[in-house]
Order: C-alpha cells, then structure tokens, then sequence
C-alpha cells in the first residue's frame, strides 16, 4: 500500500516481512543474515544489505567499522561496490537494508545515510534503470522505495560538474 511518510515521500509499505512478494522477502532475509556478519564494536548497530542483481543472483555487504572513523564503510556501499567490481555488466535492480542493535530493538525501518544514498544513486544513474531499496528493522513495517530518486530527491550528478 502506498503511504506518505516523511517530507511527503511517498513509499510502499508493508506492515511486516510476511507480507513481502517472495523475491522481496528473500532478498530481505539475506540482508538479515549478512547482517550477522557486520563488524560494529564501536556503534553496536549491526547493519546488512542484500542486493539482487538483473540475473537474479544475490550480493551481500555488511557495515565495517573502523576505530579511525571514518575509516569504516556502510553495508550498501559494500555491497554496491563489490557488486559493480564482480558484476560490472549487470544491473542492480533491487537493495534491502536492515539492521540490529545490541543496545535496543531496531523496531523501525532503517534508511541508508546520506553517502550510500548518493552512491546508490550514482549506479542508478550510470545504468539509466531505477533501484527499488527495500528497508526495514529487525521487526515491524517494511518501507519499499521504487527509485534511489525517491529518497534522495535532489542528488548530485554529473550535471553539477559541467561547465557550460
């Protein structure tokens, strides 16, 4: 069902994970167990990605601390960047994200930062082909976004390079 949320986005949204189409619930579910995989002694914010690819196979990425922030890199951008340096000729069509706390229950989808926004929205670009991100905590509603555009309404491109 479609609902506006913050700032008048406007998202799919789910009211769990059971309620997913089977790709989106299985893409999420990687996302979960990657997530296991993170390297987060600092935030203790456990975060996962899970990328489905246009040939259908699955990349995962998991945050990466650093105790030199900020030497660390998010989920999405893991997974992003492995995808493109292992699977340069397909296309990303869909991300979820999600994550666990050891400090409290993460009951709210969670969005990625502003850099894995625009770095998403950098390979949405350069395949000229939206990506759905699916977002979502350990429980609770699942937030579904149909372009990387949607939430992040005012990316920079390659526009705002050119001198003309």
């Amino acid at each position: 069902m479609a609902k506006k949320l913050k700032h008048n986005i406007e998202l799919t949204v789910y009211s769990s994970l059971d309620d997913l189409p089977s790709k989106d619930k299985e893409l999420v579910l990687r996302a979960k167990e990657v997530s296991k995989k993170a390297y987060a002694p600092y935030s203790q914010f456990y975060v996962g990605a899970a990328i489905r690819l246009d040939s259908d196979e699955i990349v995962e990425g998991s945050n990466q601390e650093n105790m030199a922030y900020p030497s660390g890199m998010c989920a999405e951008r893991v997974a992003i960047y492995y995808a493109n340096s292992h699977h340069s000729d397909q296309k990303i069509e869909s991300i979820a994200v999600t994550a666990f706390a050891k400090r409290f229950d993460v009951t709210h989808p969670v969005s990625p930062c502003g850099a894995c926004r625009q770095s998403m929205a950098e390979y949405e670009l350069k395949q000229n082909q939206p990506i759905r991100l699916l977002m979502t905590g350990e429980s609770g509603e699942v937030y579904i976004a149909e372009s990387i555009e949607t939430v992040l309404p005012f990316m920079f491109n390659e526009i705002e390079l050119k001198n003309e």
